[in-house]
């Protein structure tokens, strides 16, 4: 009789069991299963660390750990350099492979290889195939083989290909050897840490609590009119969703799955995640991007920055209502509306002349969902300085996207108490308060368009000039 074959299954942004393609790919080739999650130090206290984001992954392990329990093959957890680790694990478990999701990230890319080069010296395969997007990179590419750097033909060619089947969840796991020293979740190994949101607002960090956000998202009337309303600030028109997809208790071909392919506002929905997958799809072609600009010819000569304006940003208080309560939300939540991402990024780029990076930086550490590719993208588009980014003379006036992305004032009135009392203060003039009754704003918009707009001119007269 044949040797029963093994396979480590490796979780990493894939916590779940639902539609999760390495974990069917090792089910259907290898006759037992080790599940395996490593606490890699080099991503709790890297370049990103984050306390929103650490509650969240391990809550997402320990719900991962009791649903692979329930199916007869109990997660190992073990904490430490997965390059040394996992195909120690590997072997001494007896397996044959070590089956993963395909990371995208610079980092994950380099520990990766790094773990299928130290796999392979002991003999033992590292397979690692799609989960994390709805297409893969090597799926996309231009005519000449080249990624693609503009979105509307990265789109286009997007909505062209199937997306894969899904995955039906295992039933039942049968479970090779544990390996030594292993724990059944991450308790002693990620100790509790106090998330720097209000626990009241965190979503709950599990596979199932998901799926149910999902559900609520696909049957609500907020998906059909989310063209309309997304931008809208004082509505609740966001899936919510980023989260799970960022951490992987849902796969984003699911969600494309379930929330249909008709009306225009699924339609807008699904260019959501399009856009997930292209700045995924850049990172991967030009990993260079996660450190530097697309466009460095485009990289205004920022200020130093001055630490008292920054933390005026952060702390939301610059006077303008609508960028303090995105700023607020943010701490309190761990979670912003992409319309105010773009209006805080625009302010802090624009009207203050901050380095993006500094943004980057503070929303990495405070985000829940926050990802390396969408996070870097999305700042490098509202600065001007990536690929199909906002052209440099756009400039929010932060008191008109306000006005017409809050036009009540409920969103500022909710998270700016000193406004909330003030009555008097009715609809559109709460975003521009009369002197003395809120802070002074920390730059006059005009003085400060007019700066950012000098600035980028003399970006375009140096070039003319060499």
């Amino acid at each position: 009789m044949a040797r029963p074959t093994t396979a480590v299954v490796w979780f990493r942004r894939d916590l779940r069991v639902h539609d999760h393609p390495a974990l069917a790919h090792a089910l259907g080739r290898y006759d037992r299963i080790v599940p395996l999650f490593v606490v890699d130090d080099r991503i709790l206290d890297g370049r990103w660390p984050s306390a929103n984001r650490r509650w969240f992954l391990a809550g997402a392990v320990r719900a991962l750990s009791a649903s692979l329990k329930a199916r007869g093959a109990g997660l190992a957890v073990l904490r430490g350099d997965p390059i040394a680790l996992v195909p120690r694990v590997a072997a001494q478990v007896g397996a044959s492979a070590i089956v993963a999701s395909r990371d995208y990230a610079p980092y994950g890319r380099r520990r990766d290889a790094a773990v299928a080069a130290a796999a392979g010296k002991r003999g033992i395969a590292f397979e690692a195939g799609r989960g994390l997007l709805v297409h893969e990179p090597d799926e996309l590419r231009r005519s000449d083989g080249a990624g693609f750097s503009v979105f509307s033909a990265f789109h286009r060619r997007w909505l062209d290909l199937s997306p894969r089947a899904i995955v039906e969840a295992p039933s039942e796991i049968r479970p090779g050897p544990r390996p030594r020293g292993s724990r059944p979740d991450v308790d002693g190994l990620l100790p509790d840490v106090t998330p720097t949101a209000l626990l009241e607002h965190l979503p709950e960090p599990t596979e199932q609590a998901a799926r149910s956000r999902l559900h609520r998202w696909s049957g609500s009337a907020a998906l059909h009119a989310y063209d309309r309303d997304r931008d809208r600030l004082d509505i609740d028109g966001s899936s919510r969703l980023s989260q799970d997809l960022r951490w992987g208790l849902l796969s984003p071909v699911e969600v494309l799955a379930r929330c249909g392919s008709s009306g225009a506002g699924p339609a807008r929905f699904r260019s959501e995640l399009a856009w997930r997958d292209f700045y995924a799809h850049l990172l991967w072609d030009r990993p260079e991007l996660a450190r530097r600009s697309a466009r460095p010819e485009l990289e205004l000569a920022w200020r130093r920055p001055d630490p008292d304006q920054v933390a005026a940003w952060m702390d939301g208080r610059t006077g303008y209502p609508v960028v303090d309560a995105a700023m607020r939300q943010l701490r309190a939540t761990g979670w912003l509306p992409n319309r105010a991402r773009m209006i805080v990024a625009s302010f802090l780029t624009k009207h203050l002349l901050v380095d993006w990076r500094i943004g980057e930086a503070y929303f990495m550490a405070h985000l829940l969902d926050g990802d390396p590719a969408s996070n870097n993208g999305g700042w490098q588009w509202v600065a001007s300085t990536g690929v199909d980014a906002q052209p440099p003379f756009r400039i929010f006036n932060p008191t008109l996207q306000g006005r017409r992305h809050d036009p009540e004032g409920t969103y500022v009135r909710r998270w700016v108490p000193e406004l909330a009392g003030r009555p008097d203060l009715r609809g559109l003039d709460i975003h521009a308060p009369p002197r003395g009754a809120y802070l002074p704003p920390l730059v006059q918009h005009g003085p400060a368009r007019a700066a950012a707009l000098a600035a980028f001119a003399g970006l375009r007269r140096r070039q003319t000039d060499s």
